[in-house]
């Protein structure tokens, strides 16, 4: 009878939160937080409007980065330098093909020219210069599949005798392709005369 108010009003309100930390909170409930200052809220917006700054100065880095390499690498092909040279080009089974092919004179290095001047001939309709034209293209291709062909074993012999240990996946056909340029456009550039033995 009594009794204080305070200690019997205390015990409800007690249970009444620890069952409200139990459960999930509900969207539309108060969100138990204070609302963040003027101040705080400003600095937050201005973090968030800096940062697709930050994002563009990373992008303009990279990008600079990329054009650095690059020019590394055509001043690699331009100079044979081999530790910029991209990774097609790279390693000494590639070097010996590409010198292999750049010591010798190759039918496929004329394609291109021969393939305009026989263009030039069948446009011209003067007796029976279109089927020279056509016999001489047919001519131009078994050259170059039989010069391609006797290249590709030669190449592959010394290869085996020179590197019988490294990997030499796709040197041939990196050769062929080299064949398939002129001399003065490939790349890398050529370090050996023709004539001399790689």
């Amino acid at each position: 009878m009594f009794r204080s108010r305070a200690k019997t009003e205390k015990a409800p309100t007690d249970q009444v939160t620890a069952d409200l930390s139990q459960q999930s909170r509900d969207p539309e409930a108060p969100k138990g937080r204070p609302t963040p200052k003027r101040s705080e809220a400003q600095t937050q917006r201005r973090r968030a409007a800096t940062q697709p700054l930050d994002r563009k100065a990373a992008m303009r880095r990279q990008r600079e980065a990329r054009r650095a390499d690059l020019a590394r690498q055509r001043e690699a092909l331009a100079s044979g330098d081999e530790r910029y040279l991209p990774v097609r080009d790279k390693g000494p089974v590639r070097r010996f093909a590409r010198d292999f092919v750049d010591s010798r004179f190759c039918v496929a290095e004329f394609f291109l020219p021969l393939a305009v001047v026989i263009l030039i001939m069948s446009m011209i309709q003067v007796g029976q210069l279109q089927s020279i034209a056509l016999l001489v293209w047919l001519g131009v291709i078994v050259m170059i599949i039989i010069d391609s062909i006797g290249l590709g074993i030669r190449l592959k012999k010394q290869l085996n005798e020179r590197f019988p240990d490294e990997p030499k996946r796709g040197a041939v056909a990196y050769a062929l392709m080299r064949t398939l340029q002129m001399r003065r456009l490939r790349l890398p550039k050529p370090q050996v005369k023709r004539g001399e033995r790689p």
